[in-house]
């Protein structure tokens, strides 16, 4: 009569912990091992099986297995003092982790070989150390804080749009795509193929740009959108006007847009006063972010016009404009699922790390 298989058992907390590892890229290939042998041996495999289907031993997975229900998921690690002993001194360490954020002098940062060469060790000793330690000098991440006053009064506003839109309104999410670039590539491209993407040349003929007027609605994504050859307060106009044509007359309309001085002008806020169904949402400055037809826009530049290639403008204006067709017959929102607390704890550390860096 075979032996009955010992089951090992475990929280939930550290299944999904173990599952992690398993899946993960960023962890060394024994962690990952270890993991997989745990999780096979708490879904009931025994240990000769799940040294056969791990291509390893049936020694290894007892050892594991007995270190994992005496330590949990600390057995898993290796023990201290085990290993090839550390060929790099600690100061050099030290050096390349402490002076990563002090580049010489004349540059803006350093690279894995002038750090090499500046801590007296090889440039792969420079990657590994910065990559255990998550220092990556050679990335560079764009922000911009908002400095509005009114901040979160106005943040709070359009949130509020989104996740509690008033009753029988739209809410429309307005601003205009401006300067869309009819480039025309000067060699065709190569199409996209095995091991190999798709090609465009580097230089092109501008012939010429357009602006993309579209207002999104917040609920269903539908899109009510307009081409102009330019974007002041006459065409924004015209926009409304447009809006005021292409929605049910007895909802209301609460627009979210940015800024820019043509959503302000004397003449667009005479006619916006002369119809009250309208309610203008400015977002706070340098937050644009919080407008989820820029979302649509994004979409568009990626799908349509920054991989294009356009001998005119009408050639440009019609490519959209199918796009855009296509996207009205099966229309899908933007959800807003961010919770607005966090964002504001967020901005609010990045303030707090400016402000030290200014006093540094």
């Amino acid at each position: 009569m075979p032996r009955p298989i010992k089951q090992l058992y475990a929280d939930a907390e550290i299944v999904a912990e173990l599952r992690r590892r398993s899946r993960s890229t960023t962890i060394g290939v024994r962690d990952r091992e270890r993991a997989e042998i745990i999780l096979r041996r708490l879904d009931g495999v025994g240990v000769e099986a799940v040294a056969e289907q791990l291509n390893t031993t049936p020694k290894r997975v007892s050892l594991w297995c007995v270190r994992f229900e005496a330590s949990g998921l600390d057995g898993l690690a290796d023990k201290p003092g085990r290993g090839r002993k550390a060929s790099i001194p600690a100061a050099n360490v030290a050096r390349v982790v402490t002076e990563a954020t002090r580049p010489p002098a004349g540059r803006r940062r350093w690279s894995i070989r002038s750090m090499g060469r500046h801590a007296g060790i090889s440039a792969s000793s420079v990657q590994r150390i910065w990559s255990k330690n998550d220092l990556k000098p050679h990335c560079l991440k764009t922000f911009k804080l908002s400095n509005d006053p009114s901040f979160e009064e106005k943040f709070w506003d359009v949130i509020g749009l989104y996740l509690n839109p008033p009753a029988k309104a739209l809410v429309l999410c307005c601003d205009e795509k401006s300067q869309c670039q009819a480039l025309e590539r000067t060699q065709l491209g190569l199409p996209l193929a095995p091991k190999r993407p798709p090609t465009m040349t580097h230089d092109y003929v501008r012939h010429g740009t357009v602006t993309l007027f579209a207002a999104l609605s917040q609920l269903t994504g539908q899109l009510i959108t307009r081409t102009e050859a330019s974007h002041t307060h006459v065409e924004w106009l015209r926009f409304l006007k447009q809006i005021d044509r292409e929605t049910p007359q007895d909802l209301d309309l609460h627009l979210i847009a940015d800024n820019y001085a043509t959503h302000k002008h004397p003449k667009v806020r005479a006619w916006l006063e002369k119809h009250p169904r309208f309610t203008m949402h400015f977002t706070p400055t340098s937050s644009s972010w919080l407008n989820l037809v820029e979302r649509f826009f994004a979409d568009l530049t990626s799908d349509v016009i920054r991989s294009g290639s356009f001998c005119s403008v009408n050639e440009l204006v019609r490519d959209i404009k199918a796009y855009l067709a296509e996207r009205n017959a099966d229309p899908r929102p933007y959800v807003w699922r961010a919770e607005g607390a966090d964002i504001l704890a967020k901005i609010k550390r990045a303030r707090v790390a400016l402000d030290a860096t200014r006093a540094a």
